[in-house]
């Protein structure tokens, strides 16, 4: 069976950030590498509801469009019992997660995907709370997946 991930906005976002730092190059590097693996049809990239709202407020134009076309050529909807996945967010944002990071945590535990985020903080919380599938940013998934 196909391993699948799941790219919160932060990481599909990282190659639009401001490179001069060290960490952001790394992880865009990784983010660039995870992506060729999804377009080689070895990793599955799985997206939701929460990707779409949250990249149609990216208020730079191309950056959005990029984003979106991205999501179209290489994502799988997550389709599912949606009442589950608000009911597990809700439980998330009841434990101190933002509203969108909760979405996105649920949606990733729902499928069973891998889930990868730029945010340290978010990652550190996942972990507090036990989620119930990998969490780590770009770079650790590389290296634990052996992907160079």
């Amino acid at each position: 069976m196909l391993k699948s991930v799941y790219l919160d906005v932060s990481v599909l976002s990282r190659p639009f950030d401001n490179q001069d730092y060290l960490r952001i190059r790394l992880e865009t590097e990784a983010v660039h590498l995870i992506l060729s693996i999804v377009r080689k049809g070895s990793l599955k990239l799985l997206i939701s509801t929460a990707h779409r709202s949250e990249i149609e407020a990216i208020p730079d134009l191309f950056e959005r469009i990029q984003l979106q076309i991205m999501l179209e050529e290489l994502g799988h909807p997550i389709r599912g019992d949606m009442s589950k996945i608000g009911d597990r967010a809700e439980d998330l944002v009841e434990a101190g997660f933002g509203i969108a990071d909760a979405a996105h945590v649920a949606f990733a535990e729902y499928s069973g995907a891998e889930f990868i985020s730029c945010d340290a903080k978010l990652v550190k919380k996942c972990l507090a709370h036990r989620v119930k599938v990998w969490c780590g940013n770009p770079v650790a998934f590389c290296e634990k997946e052996g992907l160079k």
